[in-house]
């Protein structure tokens, strides 16, 4: 049966979508069968040959030859068999065309809701091959619209055929960041998960990763890997503490990072709302690391647990709010940058402990005085 119309409208959407003819001709042929099946009961095997060259599409079903018939939608007797042609045999397979008026109803009455369904999955396809290829990455997005009921912000990411709507749900913005429909945000991609209604591009404005890449488009040290973000501990909206390193030792990793008078990481900043951004200096020495995280507070001294990811740090009686920080996040920001249980304690910590020490090394002698003068 000609079928000039189906192959026009698939060589269409290639061209103007990018949508592969064979994917869409194959989703065709697959609810063609289906759609025979369905109208002959007892027919299980249903084949449909492509002649692209000649845009002809032809449908059999295939009947096995038997001796006696118990489902005549897939079985034929050797008589009939013999009828069609002499040469086949018991067992044998007969291809029977269907008729193309048959065909042709079957063809109609399925074909646009086949190639819009094909469409529509084609392009969720597409959708999700696009996105999930960009996955820990920044994205530029348009605000669309804020649901006043739940806060959440509907974003238009991506350009003519790949763009998509994602949900920047409220959790996932910065605490005190007010967003209006037409506004141009940058977004970290978190995930991109296939769902029944199409792909659901997961999108995040508080993630840390997206610090990162910040950086990483602003500085072009970390771009050439001469400088490395080796970790990134941040409570979105108030404070980020970024730890650094750098493979060549001309190169100073913070200096690179702030900038001439701070204005790389003054953009970062202002993209961030005015979030304050603590740029350390990693070191393989955990008591340096440990020490440097604590910054703006100065650290007197570093004392590592025996077993475990812990550690005591002795801070200067007069800096220990500093150390601690407003509601403890300075303390809390560095743990997590360094990935160590951080116990802080004053100086004057220091000499109460080796006092207790002390007093614990002479009281057995002490007892053993008062034992013998008891005796």
């Amino acid at each position: 049966m000609k079928c000039d119309e189906i192959f026009a409208a698939l060589a269409m959407l290639e061209k103007e979508r990018g949508i592969r003819q064979d994917y869409m001709m194959e989703r065709i042929v697959q609810a063609l069968t289906t759609a025979y099946k369905k109208d002959h009961p007892g027919v299980d095997n249903v084949v449909v040959d492509v002649n692209e060259t000649k845009r002809d599409l032809k449908m059999y079903v295939v009947k096995t030859v038997v001796e006696e018939v118990e489902n005549p939608g897939s079985q034929l007797s050797v008589e009939e068999a013999k009828a069609i042609s002499a040469r086949y045999e018991l067992g044998d397979e007969v291809r029977l065309p269907v008729d193309n008026i048959e065909f042709g109803r079957i063809a109609a009455g399925n074909g646009k809701q086949i190639i819009i369904q094909g469409l529509h999955e084609a392009e969720s396809g597409m959708v999700y091959d696009e996105y999930n290829a960009k996955t820990h990455e920044i994205l530029t997005g348009v605000v669309q619209r804020i649901d006043p009921r739940t806060g959440n912000a509907s974003v238009r990411i991506g350009t003519d055929k790949e763009a998509t709507d994602a949900v920047l749900t409220l959790s996932e913005q910065v605490k005190g960041e007010t967003l209006v429909e037409g506004q141009h945000v940058k977004v970290y991609l978190v995930d991109v998960r296939r769902g029944t209604k199409g792909p659901q591009v997961m999108i995040s404005r508080t993630h840390p990763g997206l610090v990162k890449r910040l950086f990483e488009l602003e500085v072009p040290e970390i771009a050439d890997g001469v400088v490395e973000i080796c970790s990134v501990a941040r409570e979105a909206g108030s404070r980020t503490k970024m730890a650094v390193l750098s493979n060549d030792p001309n190169v100073d990793p913070i200096g690179a990072c702030v900038g001439q008078h701070g204005q790389r990481v003054n953009n970062i900043v202002n993209e961030l709302r005015g979030e304050k951004i603590d740029i350390i200096k990693y070191s393989e020495k955990p008591e340096e690391y440990i020490a440097a995280a604590l910054a703006p507070a100065d650290v007197t001294d570093v004392w590592m647990a025996d077993e475990g990811k812990a550690c005591r740090v002795i801070v200067p009686d007069d800096q220990l709010s500093l150390a601690i920080g407003k509601e403890g996040q300075n303390a809390r920001l560095a743990a997590k940058l360094v990935g160590y249980k951080i116990d802080i304690k004053p100086e004057s910590f220091r000499g109460s402990a080796e006092e207790a020490a002390e007093a614990a090394a002479e009281s057995p002698a002490k007892d053993a005085e008062t034992a013998e003068a008891e005796e």
